[in-house]
């Protein structure tokens, strides 16, 4: 079974050389965050196969440690690509519209 385990690992090792190649080609910054999630997802499953393969559960620590940086890494790209560029919307500047209209008084 750790044969098994093993040829799987070097299956996923392939996906992340062609996530690579995808993150160095292009064309749009979504493809290349997509691949580099690609890469993440690998990643991660290879640390699961290899805690399984070697019996050493302590990797399942960093399993989920890089789960938790992949998640991030979208929540950081979403907010590049935002056209003010950072920050949370309240902050938007002046030239942009706001995400909901403004109240009316009656006064």
């Amino acid at each position: 079974m750790i044969e098994a385990y093993l040829l799987v690992a070097t299956g996923l090792l392939l996906t992340i050389a062609v996530a690579l190649w995808r993150i160095a080609r292009g064309p749009d910054p979504a493809d290349r965050m997509m691949a580099a999630q690609l890469v993440g997802t690998s990643g991660i499953a290879i640390v699961l196969l290899l805690a399984a393969a070697g019996d050493d559960w302590a990797m399942l620590d960093v399993a989920l440690v890089l789960a938790l940086l992949a998640a991030l890494s979208v929540v950081a790209f979403a907010k590049s690509v935002r056209r003010a560029g950072y920050g949370d919307p309240e902050d938007a500047p002046e030239h942009e519209p706001a995400s909901r209209p403004p109240e009316h008084t009656d006064a």
